[in-house]
């Protein structure tokens, strides 16, 4: 048996690193700061993470092969006794680990902090490590389909997933990246970069935490690296042993029932009935049959200050319906802008649509959110699956097959069934077996859900547990797809027991409370005199702006401006990465009531300072803190202003 040192010495020569036996023998000395700075350590970029960049094998199971490619880590240092490195490994498949770091951090509890280094990374193809894209390719491909009346595999079929495929990979061959290689950038490969990085941080073990796809990436990696892993957690499950079609089938019927549960939440919420004006069931199924015959036209406000012309239609719908579904606060929004069209204004939804897709509602121009996430969705999903056995023409007809069942079940929500289409055309030569069940010998294994997961429905997860060797199954009843550190401290709690105090649950199965919606924040009135005092009117300013679409998906990367709900301009900007900060231009989200001034989002306090002109002129001071309690001072209606609202129930 080789000794760490002579393992360590072999795998930097292997991946192109240099390392003596004294730097080696150093670093276990070293805090995590000395030794990501001995080994190349450097700033990410606007970010307070640490990112080390490894060159590692593009093929890690071919001797000879000699070929490289670059992967990005980012570390950010335990702030006291360090016990280890909790890695989080993201979703998508896709999406950058390194652009979400910084936004994880403020959700960690203090002492995980203190006491283990947080780690996030860039996985191989995404953005610091690759940034594959076919932008072009993306932009013409997309499809709809979403009730018994349409012709799911036609549509899809119709926007030509072969010429996207087609497209997508001469796209990237003209990056750099040969066709030939794309293979290698599937998940079994990529859970060796890991390992790497682990070698070269010169930790033993690590505690390997995967969301969504994520837990894909875990669970191979603890096959792989057994040894290594000092615990697991899986939230958002997915069952490696479910077939791709399988698993599309389970989703799509928890995307349904989902929906279904959110409409129901909202008929047993008396403010969201009452806005809705009774069955918000009907009224979803009485709208998709509306659309179903005919798109329906209304005007939109834009920053300009005009009303533009638009059209809404059943794909809107159900886009924003299957994207919002996600989470509790979707959700909710996702109510409102329902509510709102039960009162015949479509622009909620719209915006809802528009924010969702990752566009603007100013230009409407087509997307499909972060081109290299998107793109490397493709990449992964088809090196790791194979549809069915057989040539392209057999898988399409098996995903043809699957389809029928689901047609014919005449769902609400079946818009994304086909999203896995392209992976019958793609590159490659993905394994024909499914990998063998996760058993996790010697490893405690967290393995979390929510019974209201669209995306990983909470059977993946069941099943993943009833197989482990020393389990603990935490599911949500209600919640969003992904549990911990989403503001529910019951699974909160038991991950920093078991990290902080290495106390495991009492028991092996444990259900927390959760909701399938936030609580409904009901529509604003049409005109301000309907409040009884500035303070009323001030608060429901705060709601608008708080879950105005374009701010509550916003990526905080850019300056967006949009209008508010009547007239007027609001836009918004990161604050130099301390906040956000606000400017509003003559904005009116209700009659009468007219904003010109600033406003600012600073550790979980929210303030606005504005003149006023309308039915009464004024200039107010506004605050909602951390806890809710809120404040509104200053002059209206020329009397002086002072009045606060303490939310007793929110500050215990």
């Amino acid at each position: 048996m080789p000794s760490l040192k002579s393992l360590l010495l072999f795998m930097c020569c292997a991946f192109g690193l240099s390392l003596t036996v004294a730097q080696v023998t150093a670093q276990a000395e070293e805090t995590t700061a000395e030794k990501l700075a001995s080994i190349g350590g450097y700033p990410c970029p606007a970010s307070d993470f640490t990112c080390l960049k490894l060159t590692v094998p593009l093929d890690h199971f071919t001797a000879g092969d000699k070929r490289t490619i670059d992967v990005v880590f980012g570390v950010l240092p335990a702030t006291g006794e360090r016990k280890g490195m909790f890695i989080t490994a993201t979703g998508g498949p896709g999406s950058s680990g390194l652009e979400s770091a910084d936004y994880y951090v403020p959700d960690f509890d203090a002492q995980i902090k203190e006491h283990y280094d947080l780690v996030f990374f860039d996985q191989r193809g995404a953005k610091q490590s690759g940034n594959l894209q076919c932008p072009n390719a993306l932009t013409g491909y997309g499809f709809g389909g979403g009730n018994g009346e349409i012709d799911m595999m036609a549509t899809a079929s119709t926007n030509q997933p072969k010429g996207f495929v087609d497209a997508c990979v001469a796209e990237i061959a003209e990056r750099g990246v040969p066709a030939d290689t794309l293979k290698f950038y599937g998940t079994t490969q990529a859970v060796e970069d890991l390992e790497a990085f682990r070698v070269m941080m010169g930790d033993d073990k690590i505690w390997l935490y995967g969301e969504s796809y994520g837990t894909d990436y875990a669970q191979r990696y603890a096959t792989a690296h057994p040894d290594h892993v000092a615990a697991l957690f899986l939230d958002g499950t997915l069952d490696l042993t479910t077939s791709l079609l399988d698993l599309q089938q389970e989703q799509v019927y928890a995307f349904n029932d989902v929906l279904l549960a959110t409409l129901q939440d909202c008929d047993r919420n008396a403010a969201c009935n009452a806005d809705v004006g009774g069955d918000t069931v009907g009224l979803y199924d009485s709208l998709t049959v509306e659309l179903g015959r005919s798109s329906i036209d209304f005007q939109f406000p834009i920053a300009s200050g005009r009303l533009e012309n638009r059209t809404f239609t059943l794909d809107m719908l159900e886009s924003a319906a299957a994207d919002t579904m996600y989470s509790t606060q979707g959700r909710m929004l996702f109510q409102r802008a329902l509510a709102a069209v039960a009162q015949n204004n479509f622009v909620p939804l719209a915006r809802l649509y528009y924010a969702t897709i990752g566009t603007t509602s100013e230009s409407r121009l087509t997307s499909y959110g972060d081109p290299s996430d998107d793109t490397l969705f493709f990449v992964i999903t088809c090196a790791d699956n194979r549809i069915a056995e057989g040539s392209s023409d057999a898988q399409l007809t098996a995903y043809d097959q699957a389809g029928t069942l689901i047609e014919a079940a005449n769902l609400r929500l079946s818009i994304g069934f086909y999203g896995r289409l392209p992976c019958a055309y793609w590159p490659g030569n993905p394994p024909s077996e499914l990998p063998q069940p996760l058993v996790a010998e010697g490893i405690p294994t967290f393995v979390l859900g929510a019974t209201t997961d669209p995306a990983t429905p909470v059977q993946n997860g069941e099943r993943v547990y009833s197989r482990l060797e020393n389990g603990y199954l935490i599911t949500a009843q209600g919640g969003s797809h992904v549990i911990f550190n989403r503001g529910n401290s019951c699974p909160n709690n038991l991950i920093k027991d078991f990290l902080v105090e290495d106390v495991l649950p009492a028991e092996r199965e444990i259900q927390c409370e959760d909701v399938v919606a936030d609580p409904y924040v009901p529509l604003s009135p049409t005109s301000v005199r309907v409040f009884d005092t500035p303070l009323q009117i001030m608060d429901a300013v705060y709601n608008e702006i708080a879950y105005l679409p374009e701010y509550y998906f916003w990526n905080t990367n850019q300056l967006v401006m949009t209008s508010c709900s009547l007239s007027g301009v609001m836009s918004f900007a990161s604050d130099g990465g301390i906040g956000d900060q606000f400017r509003l231009s003559d904005c009116s989200f209700f009659n009468g009531f007219t904003m010109t001034g600033t406003g600012a989002y600073r550790d979980g306090v929210f303030s606005l300072d504005v003149f006023i002109n309308g039915f009464e002129s004024g200039t107010l001071h506004y605050v909602q803190d951390a806890y809710g309690n809120i404040s509104v001072t200053g002059e209206y209606g020329g009397k002086l202003v002072d009045l606060s609202d303490t939310r007793t129930d929110a500050a215990a």
